[in-house]
């Protein structure tokens, strides 16, 4: 190991948690095959429901074929290869969380079939089956199904007041309620303590379904550990403004249907603590709500800062909706006037004017014990024209050791500032990160009737000869125009590269000296122009707007060299002429890549 390298571990490893050491070392140690037993014979709790469920919108399958990571297999109904070695593990980790148990495109057969397949070729040990977040989710989906199943028994009777014990869970297999308590069990001794974050979370909500499904002393052990992680994490995962403390918005909205989860499920079952949990609770979740209304651009979509993909969490209308009929939370109506909104807390600053919206990110890279979903993005920013997105942040590919997620991590990938090729903060491995960048400053006013300015500026360059500062400022007149200037302070000599990530469907047009049309659909949305001296450059990036999903966008790059201080400036300015024609135009600038780490090249099938 090289001297780097070693600085590289010392500066990632020194951010743990004393705990988080403890645990990563117990995770290490030889496991006991022994399982564990229960304390009783497995026994439900009679009257537990779930009301106002979520809606799901897979993608159309059969109840043979499953379509994760936008990678679809078809398999033989009869015999599900769990294993499935040729694909990628979160594929896998998918087919083992069961999802689809809430789609409502599955037949009853087929999801009963899946249960009991997968408890015949999954026995305790199994590879990705037995991972301590795969079981957390399966848990919860797993008593999800089986109550929907008890509901439907119920509508069947006669009348629910003389329903039964056996007959409100009827059609549930002793072997599916013998195998789900297994997994509680189980999981009780392999909480994530050595992660921590989304993670342990998702154990305590686990652990919170298992305690209220089950009777028992078994149960009740689970309840109030499941209980004192989710009061724990409310304090520790929820920022003042409301923001998830891991800052990716796709993990904020997963994290706050996991609280609405719990308070329909503690609701709408005989728990005695069921009015304390939703006091102690909905103050927060609501507050973690308007972070997400506040976030969100005009058409509902969250930005894709911090591993944020579509498709993986409910929508926020749809999270709205669940949220009204849980807590009665209304989410508030989007105003055509001016609004600039500072989550301070969380870093992001928000403007938005009719349907043009701009969002900027200006905090720290996370927890600092738990950065695993922080990019390169100090002060990035996405841009929305008229309800669509103009300016994107690259988003998440996957999870895998590959040249896609070390891009879409990297400076690069980002609408922010390079300076020497480096990266802003030090990013390896999958989900490590060793010095980062730290926000110094950020702060959004309006300086006028309608005008708004954002200043902000960070250190991850500091490390670097002469301990360059990165200062941004970005203000918006009111009237569709945006002024970009960076600043780059400190001593020597130094490149600084600033770049802008269009969405594929936009198209850049020459149109003058330093002047670029950005057109859409044919139609001319924005010109982006630059307003100091320097070069500019076409260059091909890659979009990830969901898991497995990568696609060629236009990314123009703005350079300059010399001693500092140096400055690198731009306007985009929204245009009302609807009527260029793309096509029509002649001398195109050639598309060119520059390298770089992790760099997109024509061999990753984008």
């Amino acid at each position: 190991m090289n001297v780097a390298c070693l600085q590289r571990y010392v500066h990632t490893l020194r951010h743990l948690r004393a705990s988080q050491w403890w645990h990563q070392l117990l995770h290490r140690l030889p496991k006991l095959s022994t399982a564990p037993r229960p304390s009783q014979p497995v026994s439900l709790r009679p009257g537990v429901q779930l009301l106002h469920h979520m809606a799901m919108h897979p993608p159309v399958e059969t109840d043979a074929a499953f379509t994760f990571l936008h990678r679809k297999r078809v398999f033989d109904p009869g015999r599900i290869p769990w294993a499935c070695v040729d694909m990628p593990r979160l594929w896998r980790y998918n087919l083992h969380y069961f999802d689809y148990l809430q789609h409502s495109q599955r037949s009853v057969e087929n999801k009963s079939h899946l249960v009991s397949d997968w408890i015949e070729h999954n026995p305790q040990g199994t590879v990705d089956a037995w991972e301590p977040y795969t079981a957390s989710l399966r848990i919860v989906n797993w008593v999800k199904f089986f109550l929907s199943l008890s509901a439907a028994s119920m509508k069947k009777s006669t009348g629910a007041e003389g329903v039964t014990k056996g007959e409100f869970h009827a059609g549930l297999k002793h072997e599916w309620l013998k195998s789900l308590y297994s997994q509680a069990l189980w999981l009780e001794q392999h909480i994530e303590y050595h992660i921590l974050a989304n993670h342990y979370l998702k154990n305590g909500v686990a652990l919170v379904f298992a305690g209220v499904y089950f009777e028992g002393v078994d149960a009740d052990r689970w309840f109030r550990k499941g209980l004192r992680i989710l009061r724990e994490e409310l304090r520790e995962q929820f920022l003042a403004d409301g923001g998830h403390y891991e800052r990716s918005p796709m993990y904020h909205s997963i994290c706050v249907v996991d609280y609405l989860d719990v308070l329909n499920l503690v609701q709408n079952s005989p728990t005695a603590t069921s009015s304390e949990i939703t006091n102690e609770f909905a103050g927060t979740v609501t507050t973690a709500l308007e972070f997400l209304s506040g976030i969100c651009f005009p058409d509902g979509t969250i930005p894709l800062f911090n591993d944020s993909a579509f498709g993986i969490a409910s929508t926020s209308h749809q999270i709205f909706d669940y949220a009204e009929r849980v807590i009665g939370y209304k989410a508030s109506e989007p105003t055509k006037n001016l609004a600039v909104n500072a989550f301070p807390s969380s870093g992001y600053y928000v403007c938005r004017k009719a349907d043009d919206m701009i969002i900027i990110d200006c905090g720290q890279i996370g927890p600092d014990y738990q950065p695993g979903h922080a990019h390169c993005d100090t002060l990035s920013y996405e841009l929305a024209i008229d309800g669509r997105r103009v300016v994107v942040d690259s988003g998440v590919c996957d999870y895998e050791p590959s040249q896609e997620r070390a891009y879409a991590r990297s400076t690069r990938a980002h609408n922010t500032v390079m300076v020497d090729g480096e990266e802003q903060s030090e990013i390896w491995g999958v989900f490590r990160v060793a010095r980062r960048a730290k926000p110094i400053q950020g702060h959004i006013d309006k300086t006028g009737h309608e005008s708004v300015l954002f200043e902000g500026a960070h250190d991850g360059y500091r490390r670097l000869s002469g301990k360059p500062i990165h200062r941004r400022r970005m203000s918006y007149d009111g009237q569709g125009s945006w002024m970009i200037r960076d600043l780059l302070e400190g001593s020597g000599m130094h490149r600084m590269e600033s770049f802008v990530h269009f969405h594929p469907h936009c198209l850049l047009v020459p149109s003058g000296e330093g002047v670029f049309r950005i057109e859409r659909d044919g139609e001319a949305i924005a010109v982006i122009e630059t307003l100091n001296t320097c070069r500019m450059e076409i260059q091909q990036g890659c979009y990830f707007p969901e898991f497995g999903l990568s696609q060629k966008n236009p990314v123009l790059a703005f350079s300059c060299h010399g001693e500092v201080p140096l400055q690198l400036s731009y306007r985009i300015q929204k245009t009302s002429d609807r009527q260029t024609q793309a096509r029509g135009h002649a001398n195109p600038l050639s598309v060119t890549l520059l390298p770089s780490r992790g760099e997109c090249t024509g061999n990753q099938n984008l």
